[in-house]
């Protein structure tokens, strides 16, 4: 994706459809009252379309009455309306994307570039707009009432700042690389035996081998593993949540770049998946629930990494 910033220009304006026909009028020295003759439509309605307000438009009714009287065509009249409502939307819609610009402070707008997520944008209301559909949202209001409610289990270290703007943007990546990877329903026994399977590949150390792999493998039991590399001020792992009751997603970042690490979050998260609740909303130290639930997803990490008939036998 190419990154270079974008400034567009676009009208702070918009000629009415009521404009226009004024000027046609004056080109056939045409009154209103004879146009209202002509098309059957009242003087008042015709006045009201030429000033351009209230809740009088160009209907297609209305505009083959005009065609008819004055010789230009339906689609004209249509898609001058249609231009107009649509310019007249956006111009109020960049009025409340002004109202919402100190949101955009916290998002990390440019490491999401540097990683292609979206474009970057000169100006600021464009860049809100491109975030706002990288979330696959209508506002940031909608930002409020989905991503705080997600339903996920991650391990996050609270020694910085974390921002949950720039989690849910994490998330929201996971979710979209998620959703190219075609996976079987889930089955719960087909994955608590694929993780034994896959246990047989952290002894290779190259990610180009073992990643391809453990991705199939999981696919195949109906969860989704995706890399999603850690943004600022998030200080997250990786996480755990469900699209659907068919469907769930194991988020990595490789925040710590060492296969030891990478494989005992891979295993915490799948603890999750198999012993906790695929609508819940879990986050460590949020509330009294999350410490025995992450000792749960850390003692079936270490269970399955170090089985303990193997651990005895050792």
């Amino acid at each position: 994706m190419d990154n270079t910033a974008i400034n567009q220009y676009t009208p702070d304006y918009t000629v009415t459809p009521g404009e226009v026909l004024e000027y046609e009028l004056e080109l056939r020295n045409m009154s209103r009252t004879e146009l209202a003759k002509r098309t059957g439509l009242s003087e008042k309605h015709i006045i009201a379309i030429l000033k351009g307000k209230g809740t009088i438009i160009i209907t297609p009714e209305t505009a083959i009455k005009l065609e008819r009287a004055l010789g230009m065509p339906v689609e004209y009249w249509l898609n001058l309306e249609a231009h107009y409502q649509e310019t007249r939307a956006r111009l109020a819609e960049e009025a409340q994307l002004e109202n919402n610009l100190d949101w955009l402070k916290r998002i990390p707008v440019n490491a999401m570039a540097k990683m292609g997520w979206l474009k970057k944008h000169k100006d600021k209301r464009k860049q809100l707009e491109e975030v706002l559909r990288f979330f696959g949202i209508a506002s940031v209001e909608q930002w409020g009432n989905i991503w705080p409610n997600v339903a996920v289990a991650y391990r996050q270290h609270n020694k910085h700042e974390i921002l949950k703007e720039a989690v849910s943007a994490w998330l929201r990546q996971g979710e979209l690389e998620a959703a190219t990877i075609q996976c079987k329903p889930f089955n719960k026994a087909a994955f608590r035996e694929t993780l034994d399977e896959i246990r047989g590949l952290t002894a290779q150390s190259a990610p180009g081998h073992f990643v391809p792999a453990l991705q199939q493998r999981c696919a195949k039991a109906g969860v989704a593993v995706v890399f999603v590399p850690c943004l600022p001020k998030t200080g997250v792992s990786g996480a755990t949540r469900w699209v659907n009751p068919g469907k769930a997603i194991i988020q990595l970042s490789l925040r710590y770049k060492t296969n030891d690490h990478l494989w005992f979050t891979f295993f915490h998260e799948a603890g999750h998946i198999l012993l906790h609740g695929k609508k819940e909303l879990f986050i460590e130290g949020v509330n009294s629930m999350d410490g025995e639930k992450e000792a749960q997803a850390n003692a079936f990490a270490e269970q399955v990494l170090l089985p303990r008939k193997a651990f005895n036998a050792f």
